[in-house]
């Protein structure tokens, strides 16, 4: 599931029980943490954000491709639709952060929201049908097949990540700061 990391990297269990699963990707996110902010002097520690291509565009449109390839390709063990599946990945594995510049902030939103209310369908379906526990089609190369918890985990945890970065976007395109939805 989480390709070119070490064996001794956290990673919650592809099926175990939800405690394992919450500890699990709660020792993740502490590791990722501690990985950020390794071998690093002072300055390091201190540094502010500096340029970067990341734009909030590019994340809806990469959040858009994680919801589906997530639900599609982990959970049903089908393949991913439309636009996805149009895209050369090895030759662009980026191709989503690229391409967004060239769709409106239209586009953008209805791309993402349409892939959201897929994902919402898929798992309201499948916890009617058989619960957290449940196992989806994707194999790993060792015979493991993750459970809709570890799915599930694993879309929190993308997400938990683009936020941090929509946050420090946000807050430098107007000064908008903070965790509550505007009122």
């Amino acid at each position: 599931m989480t390709e070119g990391r070490t064996e001794d990297w956290p990673e919650p269990p592809l099926a175990g029980t939800e405690a394992a699963a919450i500890l699990g990707a709660l020792e993740r996110q502490r590791a990722t943490l501690a990985w950020k902010c390794s071998g690093l002097d002072a300055s390091g520690l201190r540094a502010t954000l500096g340029r970067s291509t990341i734009t909030l565009g590019c994340l809806l449109k990469h959040l858009a491709h994680v919801e589906d390839s997530h639900f599609a390709r982990l959970w049903l063990g089908s393949p991913v639709g439309a636009p996805w599946d149009t895209v050369d990945w090895d030759d662009t594995p980026d191709w989503d952060y690229r391409s967004a510049a060239k769709d409106t902030p239209e586009q953008l939103l209805t791309l993402w929201q349409e892939s959201v209310a897929r994902s919402r369908v898929i798992v309201d379906e499948a916890l009617s049908t058989g619960g957290l526990d449940q196992l989806g089609a994707y194999t790993t190369p060792s015979g493991e097949r993750p459970n809709l918890r570890r799915v599930l985990l694993d879309l929190i945890e993308e997400y938990a990540r683009h936020a941090g970065h929509a946050d420090l976007i946000r807050e430098s395109v107007d000064g908008l700061t903070g965790e509550d939805p505007p009122r």
